[in-house]
């Protein structure tokens, strides 16, 4: 059954009569993600360090936010390990704030470095935009590592949605052009297959707040042309070779449109050769693990994560 938390919530958000994030424009419902944050998203943490940083781009500069929890050891000055972190909001909403509170639990939980990048997003910037963003941000902050005080040998990506479908390609890409050496990934309820064909698709695409309609919105407003469905950049499930990848943590959720595309990538993954632990929290929802003022399951997603993440980049 779905947890009684999370069903609390989508009664909550019927009872208020939210507008479906389908029937918004971009603008509006990039402004309505942000302020619905408050209704579910813990305090902020205080996180040691926090810094405003920009990365050279394809179409100009990237904002980034790097997020420094405090050493292990404070008497060692060794670089940190570092996770790269593209947000969630189907490529077209979320930025930098909406995803603040994980980033910021992420960092202090596994004492790795966290830099969270504010890719382009449709409808104005299409695929394959916001791939050659997170592509660039990665290489920059491995570029940059020395000066940020981080280790480029222990890099990893990482994101949830929309942001762990970019994660992939990352992943994909910096072993295809084998310069840009990537340790681990964290795949949170990623979207590896725009073709939308999976059964849980049809088992889960009512009623647990996102809809296939709302999937229809955020495809059609990142791919410009359904051709672009099949291209691996977009449904990364689709490559042809997934041997050879880092090592992955793949995370669904049991009532998540998503989730059967999940299990596959990671099936997929396996069955390349490639290392992947899949971990479905059954009595979940799309977007659950940044609720957690409302989901006690949440906050233990996010303590997975950092634990595997701290794992992964231990030296």
């Amino acid at each position: 059954m779905i947890h009684p938390q999370t069903q609390a919530l989508l009664d909550l958000i019927e009872q208020r009569k939210l507008p479906p994030m389908h029937t918004l424009t971009a603008v509006e419902a990039r402004r309505f993600y942000r302020d619905r944050r408050a209704l579910t998203q813990p305090p902020a943490p205080a996180v040691h360090e926090i810094r405003e940083l920009a990365a050279d781009g394809p179409a100009g500069p990237i904002p980034l936010r790097l997020y420094k929890p405090a050493p292990r050891d404070p008497g060692l000055r060794e670089p940190m390990p570092v996770l790269v972190y593209f947000h969630g909001g189907g490529w077209t909403i979320g930025d930098l704030d909406t995803h603040d509170v994980l980033c910021r639990q992420l960092a202090n939980a596994s004492h790795c470095a966290v830099v969270s990048v504010d890719y382009r997003m449709g409808p104005e910037h299409r695929f394959p935009a916001a791939v050659h963003d997170c592509m660039a941000a990665t290489r920059w902050v491995r570029a940059h590592a020395d000066t940020l005080g981080l280790d480029a040998g222990r890099l990893a990506v990482g994101g949830d949605s929309a942001g762990g479908n970019l994660a992939a390609v990352v992943a994909i890409l910096a072993r295809d052009e084998g310069d840009l050496p990537i340790a681990w990934q964290l795949l949170i309820y990623p979207a590896t297959d725009m073709r939308a064909g999976h059964a849980s698709h049809t088992s889960n695409g009512q009623g647990y707040l996102l809809t296939n309609e709302t999937i229809r919105y955020y495809h059609d407003h990142y791919i410009g042309d359904v051709a672009h469905d099949a291209d691996w950049r977009a449904s990364p499930l689709l490559h042809t070779r997934l041997g050879g990848l880092p090592p992955a943590l793949v995370l669904t959720a049991g009532f998540d449109p998503l989730r059967d595309e999940g299990l596959d990538y990671a099936d997929a993954l396996v069955a390349a050769g490639s290392q992947a632990n899949y971990v479905c929290f059954e009595r979940q929802i799309h977007g659950f693990i940044t609720m957690g003022a409302v989901i006690d399951e949440a906050n233990a997603a996010v303590a997975l994560c950092a634990a595997e993440l701290a794992r992964a980049l231990a030296r």
